[in-house]
């Protein structure tokens, strides 16, 4: 048999891989590059599914911000509740600040739902298992690239100023994924084992909406003031907001800190799920 077409062979040994940590930073960045053409199946074949199966397709990814907006309109035109005052026009202000958020939202679930997702896969064939998070990612990156052209139409209504600083905003934006993406992958063994992951999620993401300044300006003070300014996702998706509209930073330290939690989330993250995906994908065989 020709050696170049051999089937990968691995071998499992007792003796633990996070001893050697230089030697498995190098096999997971093997193994990612090595993920890439199966990562790019996955994510055609996910995409095809969601907007095949779907009656107003790629409109749905307009939907939840417009909607919101509207809603919330509504209650602060008519006074039922005082959000205060925003530095851009507010269903503007909301409805780009939603996208923002839902693209940190997709990339928290996206580990989770995929692991869930693949356990029959998982349990018969041997795979790189970060094909399974490179596909989420890349369609989440699809998906803001959708929600991207409510975000233009915003720009072109309201005539928001853009300046250079706009170029800068998919950088702040992929920290934001990356702190995301870092606490899917912390849950997703998980939620691979236990359902009740998945159900239990969207109870703490509901109130975690609340604490970020997303249908209002970050408070200055006060304990509310201080729990919003303690959220990760605070400097990250304020810095993205500025740097795409009005280019004045506010939270320069806050995004520095929280990117760096961002990093070691994704890097923790990954080698915990490199190291548990063995003995869960042992459990569901068993």
């Amino acid at each position: 048999m020709n050696q170049h077409h051999a089937p990968k062979r691995v071998i499992y040994t007792p003796e633990s891989r996070i001893r050697y940590p230089l030697k498995m930073l190098q096999e997971m960045g093997d193994d990612l590059l090595a993920s890439r053409e199966l990562a790019w199946r996955l994510l055609v074949r996910d995409i095809s599914a969601q907007y095949r199966q779907s009656l107003l397709g790629i409109f749905w990814a307009f939907v939840p911000p417009i909607v919101t907006a509207l809603g919330l309109v509504f209650a602060r035109n008519t006074g039922v509740v005082n959000l205060g005052e925003t530095e851009l026009p507010y269903p503007a202000y909301v409805m780009f600040s939603m996208a923002l958020w839902q693209t940190f939202v997709e990339a928290l679930n996206g580990p989770i739902a995929a692991v869930s997702a693949a356990k029959p896969m998982l349990a018969k064939i041997n795979f790189p298992r970060e094909a399974l998070v490179l596909a989420k990612l890349g369609e989440v990156a699809f998906n803001f690239g959708i929600k991207l052209i409510l975000i233009v139409g915003l720009f072109l209504w309201f005539q928001m100023p853009v300046t250079w600083t706009v170029l800068l905003a998919p950088v702040a934006l992929m920290h934001l994924v990356m702190l995301g993406t870092g606490m899917g992958l912390l849950l997703a063994p998980l939620g691979a084992l236990y359902g009740d992951v998945q159900k239990v999620l969207p109870m703490i993401v509901a109130p975690w909406l609340l604490l970020t300044p997303v249908i209002y300006e970050a408070p200055g003070g006060g304990v509310f003031g201080v729990l919003v300014r303690l959220n990760p996702v605070t400097p990250l998706l304020v810095t993205t907001r500025e740097l795409a509209t009005t280019g004045v930073l506010t939270q320069i330290a806050g995004f520095w800190c929280a990117s760096g939690l961002a990093l070691g989330t994704v890097l923790l993250g990954w080698m915990l799920y490199r190291l548990s995906m063995p003995f869960i994908v042992e459990r569901m065989s068993s």
